[in-house]
């Protein structure tokens, strides 16, 4: 008979297949693929899983978890604006998780909507504490900066890696890291020095009036 243990290693061991496989070939994957990855049979998935929605929603929470770890573990990287460069940093033994983030991204639908909006979520929690730590500088409004540090990161990390697409998965850190080759130096400097030399086009759109009703 199975121990809670055994249970609980195996789920994860299916978990961590389903992960990379999706990563490699999107979600459309079988469960009977998943299975043979794992090393176990299309029943025992289903007995840990009950679906393959169910599976696909697991592979979900595992990785935006680890999201949020490597952002706090990142909290000066992520808070500046470079989210990309903490996707990235860990390199091979994290690339799978990249990869089906960017599937997730270019999959769409309730899927991809439920990552960003975690991914903003988290984003207001860890650049508040910034702001608290003195880290970054407060905003005027702290939850539509979050979102668009998430979304112009992301975004502009799935177009580049759609437009030069690994070969596999575990090629997704090569392909971060020609990107941050190319963009390190111009997002930290506009992160850091800014772009315009005055604030009239900030202070003209503040001061804007409401348009009569």
């Amino acid at each position: 008979m199975r121990s809670a243990v055994d249970d609980l290693t195996t789920r994860a061991r299916i978990r961590d297949a389903a992960v990379l496989r999706f990563a490699r070939s999107g979600f459309g994957a079988s469960l009977r693929t998943v299975a043979a990855d794992a090393g176990v049979s299309p029943a025992l998935v289903v007995h840990h899983f009950g679906s393959k929605e169910q599976l696909h929603a697991a592979c979900d929470q595992h990785v935006l978890a680890w999201i949020r770890d490597a952002k706090r573990r990142n909290l000066a990287a992520a808070t500046s604006g470079r989210l990309i460069e903490v996707l990235a940093s860990a390199e091979t033994e994290f690339a799978p998780l990249v990869a089906y983030v960017l599937r997730s991204l270019q999959a769409g639908g309730a899927v991809g909507r439920a990552f960003v909006e975690q991914m903003i979520a988290d984003a207001e929690q860890y650049t508040a504490e910034a702001v608290e730590q003195g880290i970054a500088r407060p905003s005027r409004d702290e939850k539509a900066r979050a979102r668009y540090l998430v979304l112009s990161a992301l975004g502009a990390l799935l177009l580049s890696v759609t437009l030069d697409p690994p070969q596999d998965a575990a090629d997704v850190g090569a392909a971060v890291r020609r990107y941050l080759d190319q963009m390190a130096l111009p997002s930290i400097e506009l992160y850091t020095e800014g772009f315009l030399t005055s604030r009239r086009m900030l202070d003209d759109f503040v001061h804007v009036p409401d348009p009569p009703a």
